[in-house]
């Protein structure tokens, strides 16, 4: 496969391991809404931010959407969107690598771009993601009228490129219906069963091929024998022609005189849904001037600049995921995608570099479950509640020389732990010393007090005491700690592997 290569391409594809591995600390004065709420806003650095979440969501998102910078040489007021090109691909490399891994393996991501950076950008993703999970390079109207002030063509669309974890896996929903696709269907006869349409009753196949479907059919009111013609036949059997007359499922015209018969196919037993498209028009999905009305409303004193309609994310997040599936944004703008996500219940995660994580994203979706009525709100029948909880980058959980920090809590280890071990994350976890079992292993953890005890012969030191504490498993154990006082024979005896903290633990 081609390789796209530029300037700083190999910092760029070291950039994810060597990112700082950092705590979540929550603020909670600018948390808002239900206490127990899944849902993130997080404050700072994306690179770093997307770091620390992977041993607690690896493999755990449903549905990323990213509208990075466009690389436009134009500074837009809440971010610079004008960056050198290698420099702009050198920004987006890792931060696609570190996605990947938070993707589950039936997930998607939708990434906004322009013709700008949209097909070196496809050539990096064809790179991170695999050229076989490509799926579609879609194209968003997102202008409904030419701009007369174009120097050459009127830039009309956007490109959304999208690709999957494993394209094997990957099922994308089927959308509703709309409304012009039943204008077709109407009952000139008032029949009980509701609206209809006329179909074909013929289908282009020779006599030859299905002898059994040429056949006279008679005209009821003219008495004539029709007959398909020589290069066609009926479409369904003698047997099914003569059940379709039984149930009235013949139109024969208004004054039922056709000299072809037609099939009534009722609205009532056709899929109300649709394949999604790879054209999206303004008029099903919003433009620009719907996303700068939209912000006016929610922050009238500084809207955000360069905004998404909530249309186009609901498209997206329809498609792309059900109802408590994670929802990630890491350039999160004016908070978008997750006013979006909770509107439709999903669980969200939104990462926002700038100040204006808190005077706009925040404050948005404040609003939102608060019961705002903007956006897609009436036609979500949106009516408020949920909650999210607003974090910042804390400190680093290993220092400049890779040696753990003495003050990190027992979860975050743990999950950290449990993911180098495993490449898992851990979820929720009773706390327990014995992190969990992995390909018939068991994992223990022997820190920040687990058993109650911090004294040197105490829980975080393996001893036959602790040991015999510990919950039992017969198989092979890794177990974690500050030392360990059981010889060398007794830990082969005993089926342990024993790492000593800080020095066997490793960044990511």
């Amino acid at each position: 496969m081609p390789l796209l290569n530029w300037l700083n391409k190999d910092s760029a594809t070291k950039a994810a391991a060597k990112s700082a591995y950092r705590l979540l600390e929550e603020i909670p004065e600018l948390s808002y809404g239900d206490n127990n709420s899944e849902n993130l806003l997080i404050q700072g650095d994306n690179l770093e931010a997307l770091k620390a979440l992977i041993p607690f969501y690896a493999g755990k998102v449903k549905c990323i959407f990213i509208d990075p910078p466009y690389n436009t040489k134009s500074a837009f007021e809440h971010y610079d969107d004008n960056l050198e090109h290698s420099q702009w691909l050198s920004l987006m490399y890792p931060r696609l690598e570190l996605l990947r891994e938070l993707l589950s393996e039936d997930g998607s991501i939708w990434v906004t771009i322009d013709d700008n950076e949209a097909h070196y950008l496809k050539v990096i993703m064809d790179e991170v993601f695999g050229r076989k999970n490509f799926i579609s390079n879609t194209v968003w109207q997102k202008k409904y009228a030419a701009s007369n002030d174009a120097k050459s063509l009127s830039e009309d669309h956007d490109h959304i490129l999208v690709y999957v974890k494993n394209k094997l896996a990957w099922i994308p929903n089927k959308l509703p219906r709309d409304m012009e696709s039943n204008k077709s269907y109407k009952n000139p006869d008032n029949d009980d069963r509701g609206l209809w349409r006329a179909d074909n009753y013929k289908c282009n196949k020779s006599s030859t091929e299905r002898p059994n479907l040429y056949y006279p059919i008679k005209q009821p009111n003219t008495g004539e024998e029709i007959w398909p013609k020589k290069t066609a036949v009926w479409r369904y059997n003698i047997e099914t022609h003569n059940k379709h007359i039984q149930d009235n499922l013949i139109w024969w015209g208004k004054d039922g005189t056709n000299s072809t018969p037609a099939f009534k196919r009722f609205l009532t037993t056709v899929d109300n849904t649709s394949n999604p498209q790879s054209v999206w028009l303004w008029q099903d999905v919003g433009h620009n001037q719907d996303a700068k009305r939209e912000v006016m409303m929610l922050n009238p004193d500084a809207p955000f600049s360069t905004p998404k309609p909530e249309k186009l994310l609901n498209r997206v997040v329809q498609i792309a995921s059900n109802e408590n599936d994670i929802v990630l944004d890491s350039f999160l703008g004016s908070a978008t995608t997750a006013a979006v996500a909770h509107k439709m219940n999903r669980r969200y995660i939104g990462i926002e570099l700038g100040e204006h994580a808190k005077t706009h994203c925040q404050p948005r979706l404040q609003k939102v479950i608060d019961g705002e009525q903007g956006g897609i709100s009436k036609a979500v029948n949106w009516q408020g509640g949920g909650g999210f909880r607003f974090c910042q980058l804390g400190a680093t959980v290993f220092d400049e020389f890779g040696v753990l920090n003495h003050e990190i809590k027992f979860p975050t280890l743990a999950a950290h732990v449990w993911y180098i071990e495993t490449r898992l994350p851990l979820g929720k976890k009773k706390r327990s010393p014995l992190i969990g079992i992995h390909n018939e292993t068991a994992y223990y953890l022997l820190y920040n007090g687990i058993l109650g005890d911090k004294r040197p012969n105490g829980g975080n030191v393996l001893t036959g005491k602790i040991l015999e504490c510990l919950p039992k498993f017969d198989g092979k154990k890794v177990i974690y700690g500050e030392t360990t006082r059981l010889g060398d024979a007794r830990l082969q005896q005993e089926n342990i592997t024993f790492k000593q903290i800080p020095y066997d633990v490793k960044a990511l």
